[in-house]
């Protein structure tokens, strides 16, 4: 269930978008004979000064059964600084079953401190609470880092790899591997996503073993408009891969 709902929080780290506008996108994921087993939906409000990110991710059919209902709810508000969005709060709302989880991350630009706080409850009783500092600075959440990519990579055709920092990743220290493939990989991406001559095409290197893959790594084909069009989490160990399409 974690590979699903990072799947689905994945699919809107990728787009740019102008001012003064709120846009929205929707997602099914789909895996093998099971069909649909998740959805997700996203909105983005932002002007010349300030922004706001709202990702909702919720399992359905078999998905939610096996999950106990799971569900989780990103959110990032923050300001704008040369047209790139900066982070001032990352929010992160797990529930499944029993249990609900509240993670907040305050960044402080003046003196890059980055604090977070964390609450677990179970069957409504607070069982934990604690606030501390994390060991790395960033402008950027894992939200946020996404959004801003386009503007981050300026060319989207030449190979390359890219390390970036963002708040919220902290199982792998804060840090986050995109790389753009070669005209030789291009195959490999066009038959997993399909083609479109005006998408461009990414892979995120995820840092995380709870992915259980071979290389734990997501394909994305981004449109025109900045947002992702497919995406597909390759060779998970004894399942094969999951896809997700925008509607």
């Amino acid at each position: 269930m974690k590979k699903l709902l990072l799947l689905l929080g994945s699919l809107f780290l990728f787009s740019s978008f102008s001012y003064a506008e709120t846009i929205t996108a929707n997602y099914k994921v789909e895996f093998g004979i099971f069909g649909e087993i998740g959805i997700a939906n996203a909105t983005l409000t932002r002007d010349e000064n300030s922004y706001e990110i709202s990702v909702e991710l919720e399992a359905t059919g078999i998905s939610k059964t096996l999950s106990g209902n799971r569900k989780e709810h990103h959110i990032s508000k923050g300001h704008i600084e040369n047209g790139l969005m900066v982070s001032d709060m990352y929010q992160v709302i797990k529930s499944h079953g029993s249990k609900t989880t509240n993670k907040v991350y305050m960044v402080d630009h003046t003196t890059k401190i980055v604090t977070k706080s964390y609450k677990h409850w179970r069957n409504g009783k607070l069982t934990s609470d604690e606030t501390k500092t994390v060991d790395y600075y960033s402008k950027d959440d894992l939200l946020t880092l996404y959004f801003n990519l386009d503007k981050k990579i300026a060319d989207k055709t030449m190979s390359n790899t890219y390390t970036f920092t963002a708040v919220g990743a902290e199982k792998q220290n804060g840090s986050v591997d995109v790389q753009i493939p070669s005209s030789a990989e291009l195959g490999e991406f066009q038959e997993a996503l399909g083609t479109d001559a005006d998408s461009w095409y990414a892979r995120a290197i995820i840092n995380q073993n709870i992915f259980d893959s071979d290389k734990g790594e997501l394909l994305l084909r981004i449109g025109k408009d900045g947002i992702t069009e497919k995406a597909v989490l390759k060779d998970l160990i004894f399942f094969g891969d999951i896809r997700a399409i925008r509607l």
